[in-house]
């Protein structure tokens, strides 16, 4: 309720609210498609580290959706942010890095997979659920997806209305998790997804996500006045920390914890750019490879 203080949360106020069990489920299908999955010795070193990457990513989102960092992101903006990083900019990288994509699948009995196979392949009443998926599996789209859910949900009306209804911010951080993966499958590979766009035009997309995350950054910075009426009538915040430095805090927070994959993903392609590798090499193979 506004204008009473809560409690600060502490450091085992962890939740298991239903984020924990769809992570947990998760976990156990790809185990299963993973048992499932013969792995080439030659390729064993390079599963074991997307693995490790797929698992990481689903310790972000149990961090970013259950542990303290979620009831304490009711009291300060600037950790509600935090929240919203560690969903776009690590969790949903990593996941793309862990190629779970053929292990989920496996997870499922064989006539299973082949009955949905059939039906989502050829089946009538599939058509339009195919055609979604490859106008939303292309760059453009996926694009506009990322950005337009970015910054709608962060929209004073829209992101007030998150912080009194739980419903509406499950969705709010499904859809910032979803339209993330699509913007990253676009720039990092992720078998048996391909890759439509080559180094350069990576790098480009990857700049153009930045802008965006940096418009959001830019508006809550300059702001004459705290955005969001649920925080600016909180009573207190942890620290003391008023409104206007809370909102300025978390404007910081997008701006450089937001950019650092970015920045790591964009140098990778800007060096392969600008340093092209020989035909017939090692590398050149490599890249290759991910198209």
């Amino acid at each position: 309720m506004l204008g009473v203080a809560p409690a600060t949360p502490g450091f085992w106020d962890w939740s298991l609210d239903p984020p924990v069990v769809l992570v947990a489920g998760l976990a156990v299908l790809h185990l299963i498609g993973d048992r499932r999955t013969v792995t080439p010795a030659r390729m064993r070193s390079a599963q074991r580290l997307r693995r490790g990457c797929f698992y990481t990513s689903l310790v972000v989102l149990v961090i970013a959706l259950a542990s303290p960092i979620d009831a304490l992101s009711e009291q300060l903006f600037w950790v509600h942010m935090v929240q919203h990083v560690l969903l776009i900019a690590l969790a949903a990288p990593l996941f793309v890095l862990g190629t779970p994509w053929v292990r989920l699948w496996r997870c499922l009995p064989l006539q299973t997979r082949r009955w949905l196979a059939r039906g989502i392949s050829l089946g009538r009443r599939t058509a339009a659920l195919r055609a979604l998926g490859r106008g939303l599996g292309a760059p453009v789209p996926s694009f506009a997806c990322f950005s337009l859910v970015l910054l709608a949900w962060h929209l004073p009306f829209m992101f007030d209305a998150t912080l009194r209804s739980s419903a509406l911010h499950a969705l709010e951080h499904t859809m910032f998790f979803a339209t993330a993966v699509l913007f990253w499958k676009q720039v990092i590979p992720s078998a048996p997804l391909r890759v439509r766009l080559a180094p350069s035009q990576r790098a480009v997309y990857l700049i153009g996500g930045m802008i965006i995350s940096w418009l959001l950054a830019v508006v809550l910075a300059l702001a004459p006045h705290p955005l969001y009426s649920f925080y600016a009538h909180l009573a207190t915040r942890p620290g003391g920390i008023s409104a206007m430095a809370d909102q300025q805090l978390a404007a910081g927070v997008m701006w450089v914890p937001g950019s650092v994959t970015f920045l790591i993903v964009l140098f990778v392609y800007v060096e392969r750019w600008l340093a092209p590798s020989l035909p017939g090499s090692a590398r050149a193979a490599g890249l290759a490879g991910e198209h």
